[in-house]
């Protein structure tokens, strides 16, 4: 019990002993090999012999041979077999051993060469041994004397770099955190793409330093600040709407262009333009309803467009139509040049794109906004426009314009011809809207006007004493006030109403013509229309003294004969009545007689220039109210009716006349004064 196994025995060796060992196998290897050339050998016998031996001895696993042997005896022991059994054990076990020495012989010179190897190695590691134990030596000597104090340098240096470094990631995060107060003042400097630009780098350095706590506010603060510029960059679009500039536009466009929402701020720009006309067109009919109401009531200011429209007096009424015209021209014009900005970028962008091709992709980009720019402002065109004739047209219809003096409503009328003008060059349109709102305004208008007109043709005409109206023998309707829109050449100084309907602009828009200031809205008083019509001759004469002394030879007494003196003749009889004409009768006589000698003085009466005058404002209304033109030609041909009926009432009825067969009361004749008597008189 006490003995252990070879291998235990053999760990416990030193490494010298154990390669000892094999020399003592081997010597005992030698014995038995000895013993076993005694008996005679048969390698085949041997390995039937070691083939016999049974499996169990073959087992790597420890267990007892005595007590397997033991317990493999018969129960009644034989010894002859017991010896049997022994001698077939002891030639198991010669088998085994010759073959296991033959093994060890035919192995021995391997064993040899490898145990010089081992004899080798283990004095290479003795002399590794020793290097190592130098090499530890010479190591502390070294930490002692240098490596301690350079390795600290390094140390300090490389903490020194890494220092350097915070600093400077400090120094960036302190910019950042003071970032915000020149965004202010960029923003304060109206410097958008600066602001942004700014706002960018930022976000990009913070991303950079995100590692550090502090950065995380930092980054959502900046962000806040984005939105904030979007925002005032939003506001600053809609100051575009009423007052353009180039500079202004140019800087918020570049904004817009570096967040990349081209597309969003057209969209954000067309609904400012809406929003501007609104507020624009609410203000100046508030301002003037609130200044016409005399207090400070806020009660209008809650009010709708359309109610607020219905609370503007007559008096005040052309001046905020004027205002209202000027704030929306600035709108429109607003528009115009927001258009021509980006015209004039779009050529510039293109030819930078022809002369460098390198970016395609971002050009192709670009040309797809451009693309979109322009289809979305040639869109807004008739868009802004339908806004404003609504803006207008509710203007117009909630005054009763009946009851203005004429020249006001002309003004009105010259004011929507200009309106209309713009539209028809802002985008092409014909103003259907305004057309129709200013025809019912105009024809309910005219209906009153003429049938005042008509009341003071008649009182004209009972009170005119039929005679000769003195004029200048080179009188021509046209040197009537009412008739100089025919003279006065087409120009944007001179309202439509004043103007020729043959008189075509050829020049310039008026878009073109006011772009950089001024507005064709503006009232401008006309130096021709104060001028006072000279028509009249000096008392009743012309004032050329050729004449004069014409009419005073005419005049002188001596040549007329005796019966040409009295007030009246009889033609069969020659007698004079008994009655005595003053010198007085037969002066005017002689007046009227002279002018009616004059070949190119017209035959005029009071009431036919103020029938002539109203031909003149009918014809000024036929040249602006073009959609009523054919209503006004025929009120206009109820006025030559009333006068031709009114003449004929006078002087035509007499049976004088009816008898010298002139043909004054022929059938034709007849069936007009019968015409003009029911449709005009009897009404």
């Amino acid at each position: 019990k006490g003995l252990r196994s070879p291998q235990e025995s053999v760990h416990d060796l030193s490494p010298i002993e154990s390669f000892r060992i094999p020399k003592i196998l081997f010597c005992f290897v030698k014995e038995e090999l000895r013993e076993l050339r005694e008996e005679p050998t048969d390698p085949q016998a041997q390995q039937e012999i070691i083939n016999s031996i049974e499996e169990v001895y073959f087992s790597n696993d420890s267990f007892d041979i005595v007590k397997y042997e033991l317990e493999r005896l018969p129960p009644v022991l034989s010894l002859q077999e017991l010896e049997e059994y022994r001698d077939k054990l002891k030639q198991q076990q010669a088998a085994v051993s010759k073959k296991v020495a033959d093994l060890i012989l035919e192995k021995q010179p391997a064993y040899v060469q490898e145990l010089e190897r081992v004899t080798s190695l283990q004095a290479g590691l003795q002399l590794a041994a020793v290097i190592c134990t130098n090499g530890r030596r010479h190591l502390n000597i070294a930490k002692e004397g240098f490596t301690q104090t350079s390795l600290g340098l390094l140390a300090n240096q490389r903490k020194r770099q890494l220092l350097i470094g915070l600093l400077k990631s400090l120094r960036t995060i302190k910019t950042l955190q003071r970032t915000d107060v020149r965004l202010s003042e960029m923003l304060e400097e109206e410097d958008y793409p600066g602001a942004i630009q700014l706002c960018l780098e930022c976000q990009k350095a913070a991303s950079t330093f995100k590692h550090y706590s502090c950065i995380s506010e930092l980054n959502s603060k900046l962000q806040d600040t984005l939105e904030q510029i979007e925002e005032q960059l939003d506001v600053a679009l809609s100051k575009i709407c009423k007052n353009f500039d180039v500079g202004h536009y140019t800087k918020v466009q570049q904004a817009y262009r570096l967040l990349g929402k081209t597309q969003t701020a057209m969209d954000q720009l067309h609904m400012h333009f809406t929003q501007a006309i609104h507020n624009t067109v609410f203000q100046v009919v508030l301002g003037y309803v609130e200044l016409c109401a005399g207090n400070t009531d806020t009660k209008f200011q809650k009010l709708q467009y359309k109610d607020l429209c219905t609370h503007i007096t007559s008096d005040s009424y052309i001046p905020c139509l004027a205002d209202l015209c000027k704030a929306l021209w600035e709108v429109m014009l607003s528009y115009y040049r927001t258009m021509q900005w980006h015209e004039n970028h779009d050529q510039d962008e293109a030819a930078t794109v022809s002369s460098d091709g390198s970016n395609v992709i971002g050009s192709e980009e670009n040309s797809f906004d451009r693309s979109y720019v322009k289809k979305k402002l040639e869109h807004g065109l008739s868009r802004i426009w339908q806004d404003v004739q609504l803006k207008v047209k509710t203007y117009l219809l909630g005054t009763d314009l009946s009851n203005f003096k004429y020249d006001d409503f002309i003004f009105v009328l010259d004011v929507i011809s200009r309106l209309m003008q713009v539209g028809e060059e802002f985008c092409g349109s014909k103003s259907e809207v305004l057309q129709e709102s200013i025809r019912k305004q105009s024809v309910n208008y005219f209906k009153t006007y003429h049938r005042t007109r008509l009341e003071e043709l008649r009182m004209f005409l009972e009170n005119e004493t039929w005679e000769l109206c003195p004029v200048k023998s080179s009188f021509s309707i046209l040197q009537l006030h009412e008739f100089k829109f025919m003279e006065q050449s087409r120009s944007p100084s001179v309202s439509p109403s004043k103007q020729p309907a043959s008189a075509i602009s050829t020049s310039l828009t008026l878009f073109e013509q006011y772009c950089n200031g001024g507005n064709p809205f503006e009232i401008q008083a006309d130096s021709k229309d104060d001028e006072t019509e000279d028509v009249l001759a000096s008392n009743g004469y012309e004032s050329d003294e050729q004449e004069k002394s014409a009419y005073q030879e005419y005049d002188s007494d001596s040549d007329v004969p005796e019966e040409l003196k009295r007030d009246y003749v009889d033609e069969q009889t020659g007698d004079a009545p008994v009655k005595s004409v003053s010198r007085e009768t037969l002066r005017s006589r002689k007046r009227s007689d002279y002018n009616l000698n004059k070949v190119n003085a017209p035959i005029l009466t009071n009431t036919t220039l103020n029938v002539i005058r109203l031909v003149g404002k009918y014809m000024q209304m036929m040249n602006i109210l073009k959609p009523i033109a054919f209503d006004v030609i025929h009120f206009m041909s109820q006025l030559f009716d009333y006068y031709l009926y009114a003449v004929y009432t006078f002087f035509g009825r007499n049976d004088t006349f009816e008898s010298t067969g002139l043909g004054l009361s022929s059938s034709r004749l007849r069936t007009t004064l019968n015409r003009i008597q029911e449709s005009l008189i009897d009404l």
